[in-house]
């Protein structure tokens, strides 16, 4: 097989059904020849199903020794987070899953400082993001989140509405956070060549029809957990892989990544802009839609930045304005 690139690329949380599913994932589309898993808990399991898949061109390598598994990463997916389970929302695990985050900066700083790329899927994925950024001394284009599964929900649901397939859904995405506080935009939706501000409040899609579309795939997350008893694994495994495939100068990532943001507008925040991955990292600009649309974005950063400021009355972050001494590029 040829590979993008026989550069370390490390699974966090590879013992888990997100982890193992981005292993399989990595290696059935080529990503690298050197893939190393990594988890508190033993990951060999996991590791020995990879060998015995036949991936006999690759080296899979498992470990629960975090220097072991980061020395020489050029690349870095992390799921290494607790999962939502039913009746709870992205936010109720920014604690725990925050002073995971920082520990995960920290040794990104310790062992393995020239990495390329980090992805970040745990939720609340904009929080961890950031505070993994934070610890990490990274600079911000190095550190990227899944936010693009809220845009596939939206792309998914408008499909299935008008019984096209979802690459003839164009322009389906959402910004701001990856919570129920996400600004999902439908300006600049197209359907099969239509636009969609022509078919919302006709009979064939009602406005209420489509506000309640709008909800629905901001708590998408929680339906997947009735759905399946379980949190989303298949899904962010896959668009995770994808993320980091784009920076080792694969196929152009399609969707909305959380980002380091900083203007004159938002600041200090992690959130999902209209952006570009490539080898050279992530580049983003600020979407610009309907003056609603673009409300709700603001109405986004807002909650975005209420959680962060959580983060400091837990000490697990200091205040804004002293980060630059814990990671000068910010």
């Amino acid at each position: 097989m040829a590979f993008l690139t026989d550069e370390k690329l490390v699974i966090v949380g590879a013992a888990g059904m997100i982890g193992s599913n981005m292993v399989q994932s990595a290696l059935m589309m080529g990503l690298t020849s050197n893939i190393c898993l990594y988890d508190v808990f033993s990951p060999e399991g996991v590791a020995e199903e990879m060998r015995q898949s036949g991936f006999c061109d690759a080296r899979i390598t498992a470990t629960t020794d975090v220097a072991e598994a980061f020395k020489d990463a050029k690349y870095i997916i992390s799921s290494g987070g607790a999962p939502r389970k039913e009746g709870m929302t992205r936010e109720d695990l920014l604690a725990g899953n925050c002073k995971i985050a920082e520990d995960l900066g920290k040794n990104i700083k310790t062992y393995c400082p020239d990495v390329k790329h980090v992805v970040i899927i745990f939720n609340p994925a904009d929080l961890t993001g950031l505070v993994t950024l934070l610890y990490s001394g990274l600079k911000p284009g190095q550190v990227t989140t899944l936010a693009a599964l809220d845009s596939t929900r939206l792309q998914s649901a408008l499909a299935k509405k008008f019984g096209v397939m979802q690459n003839e859904v164009v322009g389906a995405h959402t910004f701001g956070g990856h919570g129920e506080q996400m600004a999902v935009f439908g300006s600049a939706v197209k359907i099969a060549g239509r636009a969609l501000s022509d078919i919302i409040g006709t009979d064939e899609f009602p406005e209420a029809e489509w506000e309640q579309m709008k909800k629905d795939v901001t708590q998408g997350g929680a339906a997947i957990i009735k759905l399946r008893g379980r949190s989303s694994f298949q899904s962010p495994s896959l668009l995770s892989v994808q993320m980091i495939a784009s920076v080792m100068g694969g196929p152009k990532f399609p969707y909305p990544a959380g980002t380091f943001v900083q203007n004159e507008k938002y600041q200090n925040i992690m959130m999902a802009m209209d952006t570009t991955l490539d080898e050279n990292g992530c580049t983003y600009k600020v979407p610009c839609g309907t003056p609603e649309e673009n409300a709700k974005l603001d109405a986004s950063y807002e909650h975005l930045c209420k959680m962060r400021d959580e983060l400091v009355t837990l000490n697990i972050v200091p205040p804004t304005s002293e980060w630059s001494k814990i990671n000068p590029n910010l």
